[in-house]
Parts: structure tokens; sequence; C-alpha cells
């Protein structure tokens, strides 16, 4: 079956947070705060969900489960999506795990809030690697916890790991925790076995914590294989793995997520203080069952398209904007851009983009953790033909603000 990574799809007037919470997700303001363009004429670059429909596949799983007609008090009793996960994880990644190690949460940042307040007391701390997922950060203010941060190291756009700072931190007493993200949001880096390994290493020797987010493993250029940290560290109990197939198949509003747990008493404890008690939306096991089992053709269509959006956005910016930084990714639908010198002067990115372009986009350090100021997220999986405006919006609003620059601060 071939599938259109071309549609425009309309998702106004179905209470979007794409569509109609930018406002406060971004601006932190509400409907007061008016742009120069009406709110269907943004291109939305933004949040880290799709464009494109959900694969036909998951749609009939979840009709076919409709027509039963009853939605009930529903858990996870029967083994058959274990045995999907399973053989997902098995095919994709060479890896498998027990079936009692894996337990539920309605997504993975309501699992981080908790396994924090589980794992670490208020007076320790946790440790990331930055710039880093702004929820990373809100998790340790949630819990009151000291949020240590280890900056990865740029050239020209690609990053690496500082492990004599990592290896540091790593070593205070009252460090506890370092969540991870593998792959990298937002570089996008897919770090390789000798990082990873040299990573275990660090929190097997001061006998921390790790939980390992990996949303956005399936997410990858094509030739390229996932390494879940649960491979690299396969005895080490301090382990918890976070993956879910919704950031893949653009289905997060489901709100489910599976979270490996080795160690047995944690997983007691994250169950027994699980706000939902265990129960799961009957209609997102269905559509997860059924992207591990017949969502493989898709995804691969997918990785297809957008490695021909980064190509387009690489060639784009080498062309009209070289001034601009910009590594393809490794890994994610999202560009991680330094702009720095394409807007000397400019702080607030977020809003220089969507009152000049009509651009709606993410970036520096307000949010994101750290070394971000300067940086622009852009979300690309979406129709070419939308980015290839945005970018033209992008390149037009740098271009005016540059030749309004004083000479002194123009770059030649």
């Amino acid at each position: 079956m071939k599938y259109d990574f071309d549609e425009v799809i309309d998702r106004r007037n179905t209470n979007a947070l794409n569509t109609d919470g930018f406002r406060s997700y971004i601006f932190h303001a509400g409907p007061e705060k008016v742009f120069p363009y009406k709110d269907e004429e943004f291109v939305r670059m933004w949040v880290a969900d799709m464009e494109f429909a959900t694969p036909s596949e998951i749609c009939d799983a979840v009709k076919a489960r409709v027509d039963k007609r009853i939605f009930g008090y529903t858990k996870v009793f029967d083994t058959e999506y274990y045995d999907a996960f399973l053989n997902w994880c098995q095919s994709h990644y060479d890896w498998s795990f027990p079936k009692e190690e894996l337990v539920f949460s309605t997504g993975i940042i309501p699992a981080l809030y908790e396994l924090a307040e589980e794992l670490i007391a208020k007076d320790e701390k946790m440790l990331i690697v930055t710039p880093a997922y702004g929820f990373f950060q809100h998790t340790a203010e949630y819990n009151q916890i000291q949020l240590v941060c280890s900056e990865l190291k740029s050239d020209q756009g690609y990053f690496t790991i500082d492990f004599e700072d990592l290896e540091k931190k790593a070593s205070d007493p009252k460090m506890k925790l370092v969540l991870w993200c593998n792959p990298h949001n937002p570089t996008g880096r897919m770090w390789t076995e000798e990082e990873l390994r040299r990573v275990a290493d660090i929190v097997e020797r001061n006998d921390l914590w790790i939980i390992s987010d990996e949303i956005h493993c399936d997410l990858i250029r094509q030739g390229r294989k996932h390494i879940p940290m649960g491979k690299i560290m396969p005895d080490y109990q301090k382990l918890i793995t976070c993956m879910s197939a919704s950031k893949t198949f653009n289905m997060a509003g489901l709100m489910f997520s599976n979270i490996i747990i080795r160690d047995e008493k944690v997983r007691e404890c994250f169950c027994g203080r699980d706000k939902n008690v265990g129960f799961v939306n009957p209609l997102s096991i269905e559509a997860h069952k059924a992207a591990y089992e017949k969502g493989g053709e898709w995804l691969e269509q997918l990785k297809d398209y957008l490695d021909g959006n980064f190509r387009f956005l690489k060639e784009y910016l080498e062309k009209y904007l070289p001034e601009a930084v910009y590594c393809v990714p490794e890994a994610t639908y999202l560009a991680w851009v330094d702009v720095r010198k394409c807007l000397p002067g400019v702080e607030d990115l977020p809003g220089f983009f969507a009152n000049e372009a009509g651009v709606l986009l993410e970036g520096g350090d307000s949010l994101f953790v750290g070394n971000a100021n300067g940086y622009i997220r852009l979300n690309l999986a979406m129709p070419q033909s939308i980015i290839r405006t945005g970018m033209e919006r992008i390149r037009a609003s740098i271009e005016t603000y540059r030749r309004n620059l004083p000479s002194q601060k123009k770059i030649s």
C-alpha cells in the first residue's frame, strides 16, 4: 500500500494543542494575545506531533473496537499486547524483556514525574545533558529536587557528550538519577554503542538510577538501528526504559506508554501510586497493538518521506541562509538549527517568527533547558509543501530584519 504523506489535513476544531494551544504553551498567554496573522494563517512547525494521518491500519483497529459499543473499565489482562510489543522490540532492536517488567502510564511525562518522586529525596539531585526537552526540567521542579545539567558539545551542529563533565557531576554523593534521552531531543543524536557504554559505565560505577526516555527510537533515518539502553545494560537493576508507539504513529492524544521497570519493589511502588490505578483507555490498547503488529510498512514509507524533508531543509539553508548552523539529525523528525548569526540581537525567537513570519516554532532556553539560546526547533513531520512555505516565510523575515540592521551589526 502506498501512503499519502503529501495530504494536507485540516486540524482545526479538534481541540488540538497544535492549532488551539500555542498561545498558552509557547507564549504563556491567553486569547488576548494577538498577532499580525490570523490563527489559521500560521505555518505550524512547533509541537512534536505530526501533520500526517495516523495509519489506516490503526484507525481500522480503533473502529473495530468502537463497534464493540461498550467502553467499560479496562486494563491489560491478556498477553496479546505484550506479545505484539515484544515482537516489535525483537525485530527492530534485537532486544527483549520479561513480561512482568512491563507496566503502563498515560504518558512518559507523567511516568517521569512519578518515578522521580519515588527515586529521589528532596535534598538529592537529578542529572541531564543539555540542551534538553523542557519537561525534564519540569520533572525536577515538580518534585522540588535539584537539576544538574551537563552541556553537550557542538561541532557545526553535531552534538557529543562531554564525558569528563558528565562523570564529575555523576560522582556527586547527592546525585541519584540520570534522566537520559535516547535518541536525544532536541539535537536528534542517536548515541553510538560506544557512547552508551561510557554512559552506562558512569551510571554503574556511581550506583545511580537511570531512566531512558526512548520515545523517538523508531523515528530514525533509513539504514540506522536503535540501540536500547536495556541492551547495553542487560543486568543493571536500576534501569527504567520508557517507550511508546504514540510519537511514531501520531497518536499522542491517546495517552498510553510502556514503562519497563526491572526492580520489583520500584515497579510495585510505581503501580501502587498510579493515579489511574492501572486503568487504561480501551481504544489506546487496540491502537498501540495494531501499530506494533501492522505499522511496519507505514513506518518505512514515513522514514523515506522524512529523509526527503531533511534533505530539503539542508539544501534550502545552504542556498538561502548559509549562516545557519545545521546538521541533519540521525533521529526524530525535528531539526535543531542555530540561527544566532542570522538574527543578531534577537532573543525571543518564537516571538520574532510568529510576528514577523507567521511561523510557529519553539526554541531558546525559555522552552528548552540549557545552552539553547539562539536555536530553533523545526518540526518537519508534515507535507513538504508546508515546510517550503514555512521556510520561505522564515527566510523573508530574516532578510527584512537584516536589511534594517544598523550597518555595524550586519554580518558580511
